[in-house]
This record gives structure tokens, sequence and C-alpha cells, in this order.
């Protein structure tokens, strides 16, 4: 039985290529953006491997810094601090708000679970319009390990009073699927474009192009008749 769904957040729910005009302007090309959340993806899972924790906006406030010195830009602290105040107000998807709208009306719980800092977690949601489908928001910077480390779905299960196989995660990234599954969750994938799951290793049972797709498979898999 399924009883929670969780969501991640950035690039799952909120469309990051907002930033694309802020990054041309700051470092010559759109297309670094990818490369500087992927940097920031480093950075936090080596300071997990190593017990040299790292949160969200720390790191990408230094992943900006190191992408402008591989590719010769001078940025200020205060260039790459803009960037990372502009996670802040990122839009949805296109589909995501009528998504969100119909699995709300499921008897599923909802909790928006995210390795964005708390405040900035909140303040992301509400500007972009989806906080009220949440019956909770889980920073994994509240438990001092982020996903896909163990702790953070652990912490969602908790907040609920469930047991973690009755939490479903939803995600566009595979190491979140994958760190989800780990933990004991299930899983869903949105296949975004760009988007593939590891070859190997743990897979869900879920897979949508959009969250949209996620959701109708939600409905008929963990929605009972």
């Amino acid at each position: 039985m399924t009883r929670v769904i969780a969501f991640d957040v950035n690039e799952s729910l909120l469309d990051l290529s907002a930033l694309d005009e802020a990054f041309e302007v700051l470092l010559g090309s759109a297309a670094l953006r990818e490369q500087w959340f992927r940097q920031m993806l480093q950075i936090t899972f080596v300071g997990g491997l190593t017990g040299d924790y790292v949160d969200y906006s720390t790191a990408q406030h230094a992943a900006l810094l190191m992408l402008a010195e591989r590719h010769g830009r001078k940025v200020s602290a205060a260039d790459a601090a803009g960037i990372v105040e502009r996670m802040s107000s990122l839009p949805a998807h296109p589909e995501v708000v009528g998504a969100l709208q119909r699995l709300r009306t499921s008897p599923l719980k909802m909790v928006a679970l995210t390795n964005s800092v708390g405040p900035v977690a909140e303040a992301q949601l509400t500007n972009s319009g989806m906080r009220g489908y949440f019956d909770a928001v889980i920073s994994a910077d509240s438990v001092r390990q982020l996903k896909p480390l163990p702790e953070p779905y652990q912490a969602a299960a908790k907040v609920f009073g469930v047991d973690i196989s009755e939490v479903r995660l939803v995600a566009a990234h595979w190491w979140d699927t994958w760190g989800a599954l780990a933990a004991g969750c299930k899983a869903a994938f949105i296949a975004r474009s760009g988007m593939v799951l590891s070859p190997i290793g743990r897979r869900p049972d879920i897979i949508g192009a959009d969250l949209s797709a996620v959701v109708d498979q939600v409905l008929e898999v963990d929605v009972a008749p």
C-alpha cells in the first residue's frame, strides 16, 4: 500500500531553464546552467561521502565560482549569490500544477521532499503557486543528510507515521529514485528531456514523460478502486 507521495522539487517540479538568461549574461552561455547544477550535485555528494556536510545553497554558490574559474570568467561572490537567490522564484513546469491538482483529490498524502534548505524550499513552492498542494515540506537539510542518503526518505515516513514502504518518491533524477528504492520506498521517474535512468541498479515501477503521465500511473497503481 502507498499512503504518501513525496516529490523532489528542483528540476522535477520546477523549471530551471528560467535561469538560462542569467547564465548567458554572467558566464556567456545558457548551456552552462546544466553544468552548474551537476557541479553543485558533485559538491554535495562528495560532502556526504566524506562526512563534510554541505547544504544545497552553499554548494550552488561554490559550484558557480568553480564553473566561472573553469571557463575563465570573472564572477564575484555577489554575482554568484544573485544566481542562487533566483532559485527561490523558479516557475513550475507547465503540466505540474494540473497534475498536483488531480492527485490532491486522492486520499494520498503529498509532501515536498527536497535537498533545498528549508526557507528556500518554502519560497520555491509559494512563489510557483504549489505550496497549497502539499501536506508538508521537508528539507533534507533538517536531518543534515542529503538525498540520496536514506535519512531524508526516512524523515518523510516519520512525519506521516507510516512505514517507509508506504512512501513513493517522484523525481526526475535517477540518483534520487535509486536512493529512495534503496531506503525502502517505492519510486516513480519523470523522464523529462535529457533525464534518463541508469542502465544498472534499482529502477522504479512507474516511469512517465512528464508529471501528468506519472500521476496517471500513480492513481492507477497506488489508489485503491
